[in-house]
């Protein structure tokens, strides 16, 4: 039996949570670019619990950020899909199965236009959200007159100027754009390119006037691990335990926040907050960004590397390791907490790496390192080189784990082979690739001389906006461990930093 509206109540699955009655029929509220795991997991995860708490009472309409796949999948299943939490939360177990009736509709951009725009005139719509991943908010300058714009910005800046020219100056025109790519001031990075672009298609001035007075770009910050799809074996287990198919089911942590920087307006719009503790609308959100930013990505991307050449696919299998999981551990607590470039209180910063060693051992999400790696280079420049900086600024010594985290990072960026556009790595016979708009660079780097290949990196100013190799000792450590990976093993590199921190106690 596959999941849809149709199969629904031959579904006896005891202890699962299905739509309340009258939920299919609720008002389209919500514009959401993007398909992914992470916004079904957390935003349409939360728009669906308020809908069955009878609080935020609207549908999202999806547009798929590339029409590659299609949407049969959606609407095969009439947009149902089962959510599964798994792990711990405040010490105790989480197994939770949920039927997600959140979205209505899910269209792609180049053959369903006409139905998108429609929606952007409604006067129910109050909110857009969008993740096209770190790499969606770019500007392009093109026309929006186009069927559709190629990149998100000027899609978005198409569909604002449809509801400006549907509903003018109208009360209901009021909503809010809220971002969750991974990226700095998401959302005021987006409404800069959709001004850019305004001026670029020559938008009349009452649109830009409109724009600022009905129109709240918010900069948000997303935190839940949502891996997704289950592989094969845990996917069988998952529909024998639930009694039906599935072909949109997803894995999610129990942790989940949704910090959005807005004022009251904002939060009205929104109409969310009532329905969970995981929503938090204010002013300023920074000191949630720098937490998990510092604490639980910037720990990810450090321990990606080290991790997949180690052989260990998941982050759970790594906190299993004894020596992976001390990495973790000192990293975030000798290095990251103490050197967060924000009035953080430590107290605070301690807890919340606590919370992030218990997520990170969560048996029941199998996230995978090589995914993590993706965009490998501009993660360890927004999430790591901060870090590293202040933690020099404040110290002016090298931070060990650190070090081995660029190393690692070196080595698994060693692009030794191209094929078409694709770049790929081999360490210790195993060919893997390397998922990096930087991935280019570096396979320059080391076609015009390996041997200096660290300190060529490293001293590049135009890569880091820093001299990496000018911090004391930084360069010398790097080296060191990134031979030590390459020569004799993972393994080896940590024991030898273990050493190392234990003679300079």
């Amino acid at each position: 039996m596959n999941l849809s509206k149709e199969t629904l109540n031959d579904i006896k699955t005891v202890g699962l949570t299905f739509p309340k009655e009258g939920m299919f029929n609720l008002p389209e509220k919500v514009l959401q670019f993007g398909t992914g795991v992470l916004l079904r997991g957390l935003p349409d995860y939360f728009i669906d619990k308020a809908n069955r708490n009878g609080i935020f009472n609207g549908r999202v309409v999806v547009v798929k950020s590339t029409s590659k796949g299609g949407t049969k999948e959606f609407d095969d299943q009439d947009s149902l899909y089962t959510i599964c939490v798994r792990g711990i939360e405040n010490g105790q177990p989480v197994e939770e199965n949920i039927v997600s009736s959140a979205i209505s509709r899910v269209f792609t951009a180049d053959q369903n236009w006409d139905a998108i725009l429609d929606v952007a005139r409604s006067p129910e719509l109050n909110l857009i959200v969008s993740n096209t991943t770190e790499v969606g908010i770019q500007l392009v300058k093109e026309s929006i007159d186009q069927n559709s714009p190629a990149s998100f910005p000027a899609k978005l800046l198409a569909v604002l100027y449809a509801r400006y020219k549907a509903l003018g100056e109208d009360q209901n025109a009021d909503l809010a754009v809220i971002a969750t790519e991974l990226i700095p001031d998401n959302g005021k990075k987006l409404e800069a390119i959709v001004l850019e672009l305004a001026a670029f298609n020559e938008l009349e001035a009452s649109f830009i006037t409109w724009l600022g007075k009905h129109i709240r770009f918010c900069n948000s910050l997303v935190d839940r691990i949502v891996p997704g799809k289950p592989d094969a074996a845990a996917l069988a287990r998952l529909e024998t335990e639930l009694g039906y198919k599935d072909e949109l089911i997803i894995m999610a942590e129990p942790y989940r926040l949704w910090a959005i920087e807005g004022d009251q307006k904002v939060s009205e719009l929104l109409g969310l907050e009532a329905a969970d503790e995981g929503i938090i609308v204010r002013p300023d959100i920074e000191i949630f960004k720098e937490l998990k930013v510092r604490l639980l990505n910037g720990t990810h991307t450090l321990t990606s590397g080290i991790a997949y050449l180690s052989g260990i696919d998941t982050v759970t299998k790594a906190m299993s390791n004894e020596a992976t999981a001390n990495y973790v551990k000192g990293l975030m607590m000798r290095e990251i907490v103490g050197a967060i470039p924000y009035a953080v209180d430590e107290k605070a910063a301690v807890i919340f790496a606590n919370t992030v060693i218990d997520r990170f051992a969560n048996p029941n999400i199998e996230h995978l390192w090589i995914n993590i790696t993706f965009q490998y280079t501009m993660k360890m420049k927004i999430r790591v080189l901060p870090v590293l900086l202040n933690y020099y600024k404040l110290n002016n010594k090298v931070p060990a784990h650190i070090a081995l985290g660029f190393a690692a990072f070196l080595l698994f960026m060693k692009a030794v082979r191209k094929e078409g556009n694709q770049y790929f790595g081999i360490y210790e016979g195993h060919e893997y690739p390397i998922t990096d708009d930087e991935a280019a660079y570096f396979y320059d780097k080391i076609q015009q001389n390996e041997a200096d290949y660290v300190d060529l990196v490293l001293g590049d100013t135009a890569l880091w906006s820093a001299d990496l190799s000018a911090l004391d000792g930084f360069n010398k450590a790097v080296k060191e461990n990134y031979n030590n990976i390459l020569n004799n093993g993972v393994a080896y590199a940590l024991e030898a930093m273990d050493q190392l921190l234990q003679v300079s106690k």
